[in-house]
């Protein structure tokens, strides 16, 4: 089927305009693969290849499959994998499911939840998620096992090849132009070479995202990163119907007991057991001698005695993961190469939410791909492409900029301090912080509220020069 593809035979390279960009520490550059199959290897084509079936890929996939576009869904692992995760949902996250067509009442498995539960100083406070038209009033809890496998399979229902254990190896470039028009692989586990050749190629990798480090699509060095632990435990509050977040975050080791830039989680599954994890921004002032894992167990020990958490109560190791925030690696588009998810960095700085912002991201760019494919000429095409980058830009930049100054905020202890001791004793104010924080706002609601955050939102510096 003829597609975007024909576009870029004369698009120019893209130079990132958004800031100080290279291969950070941890992330050395990588060499393309050169622009030729893999020798011996068979060769499939598409109109468009989705490297990773996360929640951004698998969305990605699926609205661009129901749109008759020939779509492969290449999955490195097989269903069902594990991802570190809180397995929280908010209600930006439940539309994104309802949206795709999945059942997602509780017969179906999903825990719903009616908001958040904030526990700082001694104080306790629970927000419920609000009554808007955009989104729904409640969210989910599932494990990301079972949910990545779930979205995955929902693409493939709408047409998406779903692959798994094909591990990319890097992109085919045209060598004339430098554009990618495809991507060699390794199949199962006599790991059999394989060609995958489109005119369009989006990378849902991510954090590590090898394909985006082959493009010389770098990680900015100027926005923070955010790590993540988790673990299970058994408990008698599995079915607690509010995500609880603990702000009182300290590292045990420290003499001065200085609070994180981050919050601690206890998300009951319903199951029989809870989701226990921290999350930290680091902003500069975190020290980097952090134990993380012993970090968590030590608050773990500290949590009250109903709970129930017990040491043998552990079901499964400590696991982590980096967070990358703040849309820290772009260009989003450039040389028929989209990122979406983790590897465009859409995680929250504010909160750490990810798989929201991971499924919009893939909605957008499905969004532009499909319009990209009707055009009939090669500017064309481009133009469309890259209202992909600006969709990116137009929702999230003054959130994530919000974020970024909540997050560089959270490493300044008296301001918290203050902050902290106003907000629990306003519940009005702590109503207005936790909207918008959440991103949960109507701009063209009668709202004052809504109108206000909205503004806020957008008003925020976004950093990209």
């Amino acid at each position: 089927m003829p597609g975007p593809a024909q576009q870029s035979s004369t698009s120019p390279a893209h130079p990132d305009p958004a800031g100080p960009s290279g291969p950070a520490a941890g992330e050395p550059a990588a060499a393309a693969a050169p622009a030729a199959d893999v020798p011996g290897g068979d060769v499939d084509t598409a109109d468009v290849i989705v490297v990773g079936a996360g929640p951004a890929g698998s969305t990605a996939a699926y609205h661009l499959a129901r749109t008759g576009l020939d779509v492969l869904l290449l999955e490195k692992s097989a269903f069902p994998r594990e991802k570190v995760c809180g397995d929280g949902l908010t209600p930006r996250a439940v539309r994104q499911l309802i949206d795709l067509g999945i059942d997602v009442s509780e017969s179906a498995g999903w825990l719903h939840n009616r908001g958040l539960r904030l526990v700082a100083g001694g104080r306790r406070v629970e927000l419920d998620w609000p009554e808007l038209a955009a989104f729904p009033a409640f969210g989910l809890v599932r494990r990301r096992a079972d949910f990545d496998e779930l979205l995955a399979r929902r693409a493939a229902s709408a047409g998406a090849r779903l692959i798994e254990r094909a591990n990319v190896a890097g992109p085919v470039l045209d060598e004339r132009t430098g554009r990618i028009t495809g991507v060699t692989a390794r199949l199962g586990e006599e790991r059999r070479p394989v060609t995958y050749r489109a005119p369009l190629v989006v990378a849902a990798d991510g954090n590590s995202t090898r394909l985006s480090l082959a493009m010389k699509r770098y990680r900015r060095t100027d926005r923070a990163m955010g790590v993540a632990y988790r673990t299970y435990f058994t408990t008698p509050r599995h079915e607690d119907r509010y995500l609880e977040a603990w702000l009182d975050l300290r590292d045990p080791t420290d003499r001065a007991r200085r609070l994180l830039p981050g919050y601690a989680w206890v998300f009951g599954m319903g199951d029989g057991t809870a989701n226990v994890g921290l999350g930290v921004v680091d902003t500069g002032a975190v020290p980097r001698e952090v134990d993380w894992r012993e970090l968590l167990r030590r608050w773990c020990d500290d949590l009250p005695a109903e709970y129930g958490y017990r040491p043998e109560g552990v079901t499964e190791p400590i696991r982590g993961s980096a967070l990358p925030m703040g849309l820290n690696r772009r260009p989003h588009y450039a040389d028929g190469l989209l990122l979406i998810g983790d590897a465009g960095g859409t995680v929250s700085p504010a909160t750490g939410e990810g798989i929201a912002y991971a499924m919009e991201s893939g909605r957008y760019a499905a969004e532009a791909v499909v319009q990209a494919h009707a055009r009939r000429t090669d500017r064309g095409r481009d133009l469309a492409l890259r209202a992909y980058p600006q969709a990116l830009r137009s929702a999230y930049d003054g959130y994530f900029a919000l974020g970024r100054l909540a997050a560089s905020a959270m490493s300044r202890p008296r301001l918290v301090g203050a902050a902290g001791a106003a907000g629990l004793g306003n519940p009005a104010l702590l109503r207005a912080v936790f909207r918008l924080m959440v991103n949960l706002t109507e701009p063209n609601s009668r709202d004052a509220l809504d109108r206000l955050l909205h503004v806020l939102g957008r008003l925020a510096p976004s950093g990209r020069g």
